[in-house]
């Protein structure tokens, strides 16, 4: 069990997920229900996720939860697309929050590779 605070990934995980909630706050609230809580929730299960795996007292348990974590990353970049072509989100703002979730995924990517040379 790691204390997932120390870790690079999740602190970045957790400031982009305050940017998804903050940011979103202006979507539509026809939205409420819609693309503003599916990205909500993909933001923070990244962070979620990295957290439970930490808790976790294996590392196989662990790589698993970082691997949904990934899946929830590439979810939100998904979402960040198309609430940018909806005009949800301005250029800038989902270039921002695309280069966070890929660098994101590079961090993860990379844990997992050090967790699997490791065991």
């Amino acid at each position: 069990m790691q204390d997932y605070h120390k870790l690079q990934v999740w602190q970045k995980s957790h400031q982009l997920t305050l940017r998804v909630y903050r940011v979103t706050t202006a979507f539509p609230k026809s939205e409420v229900f819609g693309i503003t809580g599916q990205m909500r929730r993909a933001a923070a299960s990244i962070e979620m996720n990295i957290a439970e795996g930490c808790g976790r007292d294996s590392a196989a348990e662990l790589a698993r939860f970082l691997r949904i974590a990934l899946g929830s990353a590439s979810e939100l970049e998904c979402q960040t697309e198309i609430a940018r072509d909806l005009g949800y989100l301005t250029q800038g703002e989902a270039a921002d929050w695309l280069a966070h979730a890929t660098e994101i995924k590079r961090m993860l990517t990379g844990l997992l590779k050090r967790l699997k040379t490791e065991n």
